[in-house]
């Protein structure tokens, strides 16, 4: 097939891929015509490049990152006319099979939408945020206000737009179906996030790397990633706070994001001093460096409604990490991890038993050990890209070739 992928946030695929670029380097593998468009990461890579031997057109845009909610709203409305544009400005066959596009952002509709008109072209919606209503839930946007009536109008036309929708986990399908009740039920189905296997490096090495870090004979709770209003870490610095009494119950946060400062001014203020707040890593560094760790972390915030289930759950199953998660209740993601056998969870704000659940964790080196395990086999069964990419073959009504492991 021609598959044209339409991405927020693409990175320099020639250095790294995330989880879309990934996926559209599997349909690359095996056979398939793929072409991405995505911002401009600088001025100088601008127009179709070749990344990873993937012709990718990056286009000029206005900032979509690290700056204002209102600078980004006007950013994200403009991108489809910028995408457009640059289509049309660069000659490129449109007759494509396939249009595979994530969330955020749902205003790219407008592109698939002028596509399907134009060339029949089938659309694949990887559903991720479920937006307006995570802003609502964050207090980012109110509730019947113009613009979420203008973005819940958008993401309407979205879900009638795309002909598939790959939803996160059983819980996300229920959510769109019971606030959607006119979409199409049949478009719904499971796809869950997905990566490639990392090899894993020996215990020598993680001593050295736990030396580095001075973190010699501690215990230690990582978090990877963003670091925003969705994390809500202040949960993370009441658990951190109630475990001070615990000398080597270390707690590692790598990341950035809008609450970085924050969350390094409440470290200071408060004088927690087993948490160390350090700069994003590449991929391949942070992977190295969770493995020293003892337990991986997840945090969202008790505001949500809609449920989510945090991708950087991909890189503790990789490395064997069992999970501690302080989730809200509207997510399905904790009964997922209870029903792995590969993590522990409480439910966001309740830190008592965040804490009780991760001095079991500390307490038990066995269990820490099986459920690492256990987290692992899950993903090498069930979460690689090769079986995102059958899925969505599978849906499209195309029969899959053989795949590159």
């Amino acid at each position: 097939m021609r598959i044209l992928h339409l991405g927020l946030s693409v990175p320099n695929m020639n250095k790294f891929h995330n989880l879309f670029t990934e996926l559209m380097a599997e349909f690359r593998n095996n056979g398939h015509e793929v072409m991405i468009v995505g911002p401009a990461f600088d001025k100088e890579h601008v127009g179709i490049q070749l990344e990873d031997n993937i012709p990718t057109l990056r286009v000029p845009t206005l900032q979509l990152f690290n700056v204002g909610i209102i600078a980004k709203g006007i950013a994200t409305l403009l991108l489809p006319w910028q995408y457009k544009k640059a289509l049309k400005r660069h000659s490129i066959n449109l007759d494509f099979d396939l249009v595979i596009m994530p969330t955020p952002p749902i205003t790219l509709v407008n592109v698939a939408r002028w596509l399907k008109k134009k060339h029949k072209t089938k659309v694949y919606l990887i559903l991720r945020d479920i937006f307006p209503q995570n802003a609502v839930d964050l207090k980012m946007m109110k509730k019947g206000g113009p613009a979420y009536l203008y973005f819940r109008g958008k993401e309407k036309k979205l879900y009638a737009t795309s002909d598939h929708i790959g939803c996160m986990s059983p819980k996300n399908v229920s959510f769109v179906v019971k606030n959607n009740p006119s979409i199409n039920h049949d478009k719904l189905h499971l796809l869950p996030n997905w990566s490639s296997l990392q090899p894993l490096q020996g215990h020598k090495e993680n001593l050295e790397l736990k030396k580095e870090y001075g973190l010699e004979n501690k215990f230690i709770v990582i978090f990877g990633g963003n670091i925003g209003k969705p994390q809500k870490m202040e949960n993370i610095v009441a658990l951190a706070k109630s475990c001070s009494d615990i000398k080597d119950i270390f707690f590692l946060i790598i990341g950035g994001g809008n609450e970085k400062e924050k969350l390094q001014t409440m470290v200071k203020s408060e004088g927690i001093k087993n948490m160390q707040v350090k700069d994003y890593l590449s991929k391949g560094d942070f992977f190295k460096v969770l493995q020293m760790a003892d337990v991986g972390l997840i945090s969202l915030s008790q505001d949500f409604t809609i449920p989510n289930i945090p991708s950087k759950s991909l890189a503790y199953f990789n490395a064997k990490k069992p999970i501690l998660a302080s989730v809200d209740r509207h997510t399905d993601f904790g009964v997922i991890l209870e029903n792995l056998n590969a993590g522990l969870w409480a439910e966001a704000g309740n830190t008592e038993l965040l804490k009780e659940k991760l001095l079991s964790l500390y307490n038990d080196e066995e269990k820490c050990r099986a459920m690492g395990k256990n987290g692992y086999n899950y993903m090498k069964d069930f979460l690689l890209t090769t079986s995102a990419y059958r899925t969505i073959i599978n849906k499209v009504g195309q029969k899959s070739v053989v795949t590159q492991d």
